[in-house]
């Protein structure tokens, strides 16, 4: 069966061919690179410039002078150093609680098929259609005072790791992939006298590494971008993240610091999307095909 794609393989064997897909392959290339690559460039140049340079029109592509001090500045200032062991600390927690709580119930819809499991699953996934910023005021309510317990969780961590756990694409993502783990090796495990929860932690856990590592990836993502939650349910100066913190004293410092402080900031997702691009890609299409 042949494949038909949009240069035939008899045109791109000539000179001709070569030069125009090799063109073509390059602009495409150069222009997603711009748009991707240029404000992480930009931000980083602005962060380097004098506070004079930066307010230049029209501005300059790179800094007549390197001013590394800007970073030194702004992570003395705007105490960088607190911030961001706050946000790791929300990261870490909101990871832990994802991989405990998403993984026990995307186990159970997938192979303990409880009743109703379809109906539960649907009504998780429904959710996914509602924007984010309509659930913003239920959510506040609800951690403002907390049903049943009468807690008010503003100011605490867990007003940010608990709606985190409530994440119907990861329990979707890891529900995926276990359903393509073949159902012999459950019934291996079981007739070897295993328990669901035995089960769970030794033969199922340790063949999902993949898929763990991207929801690991995107709880600490999620916490580490978020803006408008963090804001609301954090209001003490000393309990913020990132965002919060920076964005609280943008109007105290120079703008150049500001810049310098956002590329700083920016670091940490970058360096992790860098590092595990490959377990992404891997991961998301693990649970494609079943074997």
């Amino acid at each position: 069966m042949s494949t038909r794609t949009l240069i035939s393989p008899a045109t791109l064997g000539r000179t001709r061919g070569k030069v125009v897909y090799w063109t073509v392959f390059g602009l495409v290339m150069l222009l997603f690179t711009l748009v991707f690559v240029g404000p992480l460039y930009w931000m980083a140049v602005n962060g380097l410039k004098s506070t004079e340079e930066f307010t230049r029109i029209p501005p300059t592509l790179v800094p007549h002078g390197v001013h590394a001090d800007n970073f030194s500045n702004a992570w003395r200032v705007m105490d960088f150093a607190r911030l961001l062991l706050n946000t790791l600390w929300y990261a870490v927690g909101a990871l832990a609680f994802q991989l405990v709580l998403d993984v026990a119930a995307a186990y159970s819809l997938s192979k303990l098929r409880p009743v109703l499991g379809r109906a539960i699953l649907g009504m998780m996934l429904a959710t996914l259609m509602i924007p984010a910023a309509v659930l913003v005021v239920p959510q506040y309510l609800t951690v403002l005072d907390v049903p049943i317990f009468q807690r008010n969780l503003l100011n605490t961590p867990w007003a940010i790791w608990l709606p985190s756990v409530t994440n119907a694409f990861n329990i979707f993502l890891l529900k995926r992939f276990f359903d393509s783990i073949p159902r012999e090796l459950l019934d291996a495990a079981s007739i070897d006298g295993a328990s669901p929860l035995r089960t769970l932690r030794s033969v199922v856990l340790p063949i999902s590494r993949p898929i763990l590592g991207v929801v690991s990836i995107f709880a600490v993502v999620g916490v580490w971008k978020d803006f408008l939650w963090p804001m609301l349910t954090l209001p003490d100066p000393t309990k913020q993240t990132l965002n919060v913190g920076i964005y609280s004293l943008a109007q105290g410092v120079p703008e150049n610091w500001l810049t310098a402080a956002l590329a700083m900031a920016s670091i940490p997702t970058l360096l992790i999307f860098i590092v595990f691009q490959r377990n992404i890609m891997s991961g998301l299409t693990a649970g494609g095909l079943k074997g």
